[in-house]
C-alpha cells in the first residue's frame, strides 16, 4: 500500500530561518533509514506560498490567484510518499518525522492512502 504524508505547517509561526542545521541532519538520517528500509518512494519540501498560484474552478467560473494566501493558516510545506504494509506502519513513520522537529515547531503530518488502479 502506498501512502502520502502531507506535512502541514503555519508558515507565519515557523522558526525564523526555517529548519536548523541540526533538524536537517536528523531529517537526513530518518530519510536515509526510510530509504534503506525500502519504505520511502519520494519526498520533498515545497517552496513558500508567496511563490504559489492557485487555479480555482467554481461552477463554470475559473479564477487564478497568486500567493501569498493570507487567509490560510495551515499550508502543505512538504510531502513524502511511502510504501507500507499497513496504515499503522505509515502513521508510525509520520510520528517519527514530526517528533524530530522538537519543541520549536508546530507541524502536522496528514497520512492518506493513495488509490491504486484496479486490475
Amino acid at each position: 500500500m502506498r501512502f502520502m504524508m502531507m506535512v502541514r505547517i503555519d508558515e507565519n509561526a515557523a522558526p525564523e530561518g526555517g529548519p536548523s542545521p541540526e533538524l536537517m541532519e536528523e531529517m537526513g538520517k530518518l530519510i536515509e533509514e526510510m530509504t534503506k528500509a525500502g519504505v520511502l518512494l519520494d519526498t520533498a519540501g515545497l517552496r513558500p506560498t508567496s511563490e504559489a498560484t492557485r487555479v480555482h474552478w467554481d461552477h463554470g467560473k475559473e479564477s487564478v490567484i497568486d500567493g501569498p494566501f493570507t487567509e490560510t493558516k495551515e499550508v502543505i510545506g512538504g510531502y513524502a510518499i511511502v510504501q507500507a504494509k499497513s496504515k499503522d506502519e505509515a502513521v508510525e513513520w509520520a510520528k517519527r518525522f514530526v517528533r524530530i522537529h522538537g519543541e520549536d515547531w508546530e507541524i502536522t503530518s496528514e497520512v492518506r492512502q493513495i488509490e491504486e488502479p484496479e486490475g
